[in-house]
């Protein structure tokens, strides 16, 4: 299934991290905070301006973002974790 995000959307792969405590213990999942750290898989064509021009994205596929901790709406598809959310909720690109 491909999924096309619309207007100024874009579609993330969360990347979770394992943490560990200095005494090499495994956090589980349930006890950790949500990723707000992705990988950017798909953008839309951008927003409208008033004058009906499309405004392009920032953002483009396989950048590295940190994004805020509740953004966007969380789906699977085929077993793999994704949100989908507003470029204006993405706070940073990582180099």
């Amino acid at each position: 299934m491909q999924i096309k995000p619309l207007s100024n959307r874009v579609l993330v792969q969360p990347i979770l991290e394992e943490h560990k405590t200095e005494g090499g213990i495994i956090v589980p999942d349930t006890v950790e905070e949500k990723p707000i750290k992705g990988k950017i898989v798909a953008v839309g064509p951008g927003k409208l301006d008033k004058d009906g021009k499309r405004l392009p994205l920032e953002i483009k596929v396989n950048d590295t973002v940190l994004y805020s901790k509740y953004a966007g709406t969380e789906f699977k598809v085929d077993n793999k974790e994704y949100l989908i959310m507003n470029e204006d909720d993405i706070l940073a690109v990582l180099n």
